[in-house]
This record gives C-alpha cells, structure tokens and sequence, in this order.
C-alpha cells in the first residue's frame, strides 16, 4: 500500500523524511541539533544535482548530499578516498534492478593505499580499478558529447578524493557515474528525446575482470578477440590440465629457478595494468625506481610514472615495486604502462652458454628428419620392410641416438619388437581408427603406460559403420576437447606448435570420449616470437589446408584454424569434406554449409542420425563458427582463443563470415588463373 510523505526543515535544522501525518519519520539528516543558533534554513537542489541544506543567516552549508553518496557519483562531486581521521566513501550498488535498498556491491579506494580502487563484493575484492596514473578513467572519443570525460585525484589537506567530470569549457552533457546492482561501474548520459539514462560507457564483459582470476604471474591478454589467460615468458602453467580445461587460478611459475647476482635480467611488458599488492616509494626517478628493485634479490618487477596532473606532498613521481607474486594484471592495446619483471636466469655479469641449449634444435631436427625418413620408407615397403628397418634402427650405433633423443626430448625410441609387443602383434581387436596411410592400435608398454600407435601401410580406409554411436553431446564435448587442446599447442604449450595436418583420422577418443589430437609428424615449433613461415615444401592433407598453406607454403597458427573449422563442419555433419553431389549449388561441404546458412536452413546440414536429439542452438552457433574459420583470407579467422570462448559462452555474437572464395567464383562463372587451383578432395601429400 503505497504511503504519502513529505520533506519538511525542522526546528534544528535537519531535513526530515515523515508520512504525511508526521509521526513516522521515514529519513533524517539527523544534525543532532549542532546547529541550533540557526535561526532558519531552507533546502535548495542547485544546478549540479547536489541537495544543500543552508543557512539564511550566513549561507553555511548544513548538509548536502554531495558528502553521503550512493550508488552514484556526480561531475563535480568528491569521493574521499583518504583521510588521517575520517572514513572513506564509497559508493554503494542498489540491492536489485527495483530495490534501492544497498546491495552487495560497492566502490572505493584501496584502504591501504589510494592510488589504485576497488569494486568490492561484500569484503571481497570483485575487480580492481587501474592503478593512478595521470588520469583514472578518461573518453575522449565521445564524438557526440565532443568532449572528455575523466576520473582524476586531487590533494586537499590531510584528503585525497576522487572526482569525476569534464574540463572546464567543455560541452556540457547530462552525465553521471554509477555502480548497478551487478557490480559495473557505468558512465551515463542522459537522452532528452526519450526522457531516459543511456549507457554512454560499460566496462568489458569477461571473466578475465574479475579479481586475480588468471592467478599469480598470469595475465589477461585483451588484445585477442576473446580476453585469455597467459603466462608471461619464461613462465609455464602452474596447473596444465587446469590451464587446458580453462581453471586459471593456481596461475604460472618459473620455468627455470633464478639465481640473484645484482645487475640486469628484467624484461619489459608494455600496455600492462600493473599488479596488486605493490609498494609506493616516493621521491624517485626512473633510473632510482628501477635500482630500487634490481639491487634487491626479492624485488620480482617494477613500473615507475610521473604523475603529471597531481602532486601528492610536493612529489609527482610514482615509483612501484613488487617483492611477493606478481597477481591481478591485463594487458591491452588501449592504456597501460610498462612493467618492468625479473624474468632472466641470472641478473647481472655475463651468462653462460649452454651448448646443448644450441644443439637441442639441430639433433631435434636431425632426429625428426630420420624418423620421417624411416616412416616413408615403412610406407613403401609394407609391413615386412618396416620390420626390417626397425630392427637394422635398433642395432649398433643406433643405442646412442636412442639415449640421446631420450635426454634431449624426454620422448624415448623404441624398437620395432617393443611396439610390436605393446600392441599384441598389432591385432585386430585393438584398432583404434583408419587412416589415409595405416591403421591406428591402441597399446601398453610394460610401464603400464597406454599408447597409439599408427602402422603405415598403403590401401587404407575410415570405417564409417560406427557414427551413429557418436550423438550431439558427445560430437559437441569433441568439438570443445579439440578446440582446447590446439589452443594449448598455439599459445600454452612451451613452444608454439602448428599441427599441420588435423583431421578426423588425427582425432582419438579414450573410454570416456575424450578427444585426443594425434600424429605430430608434420608438426612444427615455432619460436615464442615467431608468427609465421614461409615453405617450399607442403605437407598435409588436401581439403582439410588452408589456402594461402596450400598455394602459398604460409605456415601460422591460421593453417590449423581452417583445419579445425572443416573438422567441425565434417562433425556436425556427419560428411567429409570432399563430398560432391549434395546439392546442385554445392561442389563440397563448405559450399554446402555456406548455402545452407545464406538460405537460414542450418539445421539442414546436421547429421540426421542426431538430428533429434541435437541442441539447435549449439548446432547453429557450430555451424557458425565453422563458416568463419574456414574463411579465405587467415586475418579474417578468429584465433583457437576466441573459438574456445565463443564454444563455451553462448551469449557471444558472432561476427558475419565472409563468402568463400571458392563459391564467390563459380557464381559468377570465373575460374582461378592457373596454379590457383584449391584443391576438392581430400589426400594425403608431401610434395
């Protein structure tokens, strides 16, 4: 039942909040008659939106509501954020999108230091603000506003607050900064035409937000398309298996233990939001910021600014250092300051050169071009050539490469007889799957260990009879099993690695239906700093290629996008890639699959043996990302990164994909000059 109030000025000065009867006061400014030789005051609400209480005798403020903020803070308003005797302000989330009363979320300074704030989840930190630079938060490409808004601090005393506004002689908007009961901060502005709060600027929406969510030495990288999860260099996963499976928590460690000689060995990360839990040492320069940490053997990183737009006690330099876990970082593209981290081995003097490390890429690569040598010549000669040539590689000086490969790769060789008797003379009943090139067995070795083994051999084929089996929940736990294990070949795992050649028969499923990616062969490491390389020689299988892999040997982490992405369009499917005749516009499933979605008849290419039981919306949201992974151009193919996030969150929108080429041509009767020609069913090659 809704009850009539009124606001009244008492006796004492205090604003009063009453039903209409007056016996039941609702709100008070309750001034505890501190101003009781007041003789009369009134209540104005002035241009700023700040409600005043004053006096008429002397024009003294009273109250105003600028010093008991809510959820929202006003251009012009100040939020203590530190203070020698008084408490700080903070501002205080609604309890719902309806109730006013104060919800679980709020906003306020770091208590223990005010360069950097906080939006906290009861007592919890829930994501932590940047910490001050020059400016908090500013926007200055607000074309339609023509101005800049900006979060700033200001040194007044004994306080220091945070204020929130436009320069002076800027256009001036209807603007306000609030926290929603979900726990975001907004910038507001108000729209005159339809009389209502416009979101003029939210904060990106990813859990990479949220507070120490990638762990210690974990970062979030939001220069991918999807924010992800990284180690810095010279750092690996604490958790792999986490890593994988997207639990980030337990963060990264050292690859190598540091020893602490005074002098060099930081690395430089750029755009990063600095870490929590650092020490302020003012009064330094840069270069005495930096000797600050490199003289300490407990510093583990350092950033230095100079704080051009506030002087705090006469210094404006800002000198951080960090002497425990490096934890709650970003990076992006927009904004952040250099970090400088101890990342090198040893500080200071000269390193030494350990000539292994030089020769591990050279016997590596040796003793890969002999294995693939040795495999071709398996191929060609059938099962009884290849045991000739395993026993002959266990013989003699070959003992030696075996320990070697052992200690270089921590991959042991084994002999021909020990694969043999691993896999029960190769028997039928442990066929894992056919290839292009032999069968797949499942074995063990006498460790216990479980292993596949592929046995090369001409004239094989994939066994089709069994598909039925394999339902939409299973076929989309594939999908996302794949995704995440050639998202840890391209980003997590020590070195970058490029399949080369991912495809159904590369694909093995355990008792539980988890996906394995197989066959590394035709792998290649790639640098940490390198993106792409160039080939003469093209290894892999037609169909399942990315163009500019198969016409322009361009390798990069783009060749086994498109792989993925025929890969997923064959498992929704149930067709492989080179199948002709499925409709009159369609030469193979890509231009099926693309005809099928310009027409809005996805579902039609679901395998109808699930189809039933098939869940439309992942369906199509597959389907989707399969047409924009298999896109001509590699720029325009979103990263494994990207594909995981969007697999996994279905609120994403996916952006348009492009035409194949392929189809863009036949419809308008072109043909491709010569030795452009994509190839249109699939083969195993090496040429």
């Amino acid at each position: 039942m809704a009850v009539s109030a009124y606001l009244s000025v008492t006796s004492s000065s205090d604003l009063v909040l009453s039903e209409s009867n007056g016996r039941h006061v609702l709100w008070t400014t309750n001034n505890g008659g501190i101003n009781s030789t007041i003789s009369a005051a009134e209540a104005t609400l002035d241009c700023s939106g700040n409600f005043i209480l004053r006096s008429l005798d002397d024009s003294t403020i009273i109250w105003q509501s600028f010093d008991h903020p809510t959820d929202t803070l006003l251009p012009g308003m100040n939020l203590r954020i530190s203070h020698k005797m008084h408490p700080l302000q903070q501002l205080v989330s609604w309890k719902s999108l309806h109730d006013s009363s104060p919800g679980d979320f709020s906003y306020s300074a770091d208590p223990d230091n005010f360069l950097q704030s906080f939006i906290w989840h009861g007592s919890r930190p829930h994501r932590r603000i940047p910490v001050w630079r020059n400016y908090l938060f500013r926007m200055s490409y607000m074309d339609r506003l023509n101005s800049t808004i900006y979060m700033a601090l200001h040194h007044a005393g004994d306080e220091v607050y945070m204020s929130f506004g436009m320069p002076a002689g800027s256009f001036v908007a209807l603007v306000r900064m609030e926290i929603d009961y979900l726990g975001k901060v907004n910038i507001l502005t108000w729209e005159n035409s339809t009389s209502v709060w416009k979101v003029l600027y939210t904060p990106p929406e990813h859990v990479c937000n949220t507070y120490n969510y990638c762990g210690p030495y974990g970062y979030c990288d939001n220069t991918e398309i999807v924010p992800v999860c990284k180690c810095f260099h010279g750092f690996k996963p604490r958790d792999d298996k986490g890593w994988i499976s997207g639990r980030f928590s337990q963060g990264c460690l050292r690859k190598e233990m540091l020893r602490c000689t005074h002098g060099d060995g930081f690395s430089t990360f750029t755009g990063m939001k600095v870490p929590d839990k650092f020490l302020h040492i003012p009064g330094r320069s840069f270069d005495e910021c930096a000797e600050e940490c490199v003289n300490n053997c407990s510093c583990a990183a350092y950033a230095y600014s100079r704080m051009s737009n506030m002087y705090i006690d006469g210094d404006e330099t800002r000198c951080l250092v960090w002497m425990g876990d490096l934890i709650d970082m970003e990076n992006s593209t927009h904004g952040g300051e250099n970090l400088f981290v101890w990342t090198n081995i040893v500080r200071g003097s000269k390193r030494m050169i350990n000539p292994l490390k030089i020769m591990l890429p050279t016997i590596s690569g040796l003793l890969m071009l002999i294995c693939m040598w040795l495999i071709w010549i398996c191929g060609c000669r059938g099962s009884q050539g290849s045991k000739n040539i395993w026993r002959r590689m266990t013989l003699g000086d070959t003992d030696s490469i075996n320990e070697l490969a052992d200690r270089v790769t921590k991959f042991p060789i084994m002999s021909f007889r020990e694969i043999a008797s691993a896999t029960n003379n190769f028997s039928e009943s442990g066929i894992l799957g056919k290839g292009g090139f032999g069968n797949v067995y499942k074995g063990m070795l006498v460790d216990g260990t479980e292993i596949a083994v592929k046995r090369l051999r001409a004239g094989s084929s994939q066994d089709d009879t069994r598909k039925s089996l394999l339902n939409w929940p299973i076929r989309f736990q594939i999908i996302r099993g794949v995704a995440r294990g050639l998202l840890y070949l391209h980003q997590d795992s020590r070195l970058m690695m490029i399949h080369r050649d991912l495809k159904p028969s590369n694909v093995l499923l355990d008792a539980e239906m988890i996906p394995k990616i197989s066959d590394f062969g035709t792998a290649r490491i790639f640098g940490a700093n390198e993106k792409q390389e160039y080939t003469s020689r093209v290894v892999g299988t037609f169909g399942y290629m990315s163009p500019e892999y198969a016409l322009e040997g361009t390798i990069s982490v783009k060749s086994d996008v498109c792989s993925f992405g025929v890969l997923l369009l064959e498992i929704v499917s149930g067709l492989k890639i080179g199948t002709t005749g499925l409709a009159p516009r369609s030469h193979n499933l890509i231009d099926y699959a693309w005809n099928l979605w310009k027409d809005g008849n996805m579902m039609n290419l679901v395998d109808p043996l699930i189809v039933d039981g098939c869940s439309a919306d992942e369906a199509r949201r597959c389907i989707g990302i399969g047409l924009l992974l298999v896109q001509d151009n590699p720029e325009a193919r979103p990263l494994m990164s990207w594909v995981v996030s969007s697999l996994d969150n279905k609120v994403l929108q996916l952006p348009q994909p492009n035409e194949p080429l392929c189809s863009a041509y036949r419809k308008a009767g072109a043909t491709r000059p010569p030795g452009d020609q994509i190839p249109r069913s699939p083969g195993s090659i090496a040429v």
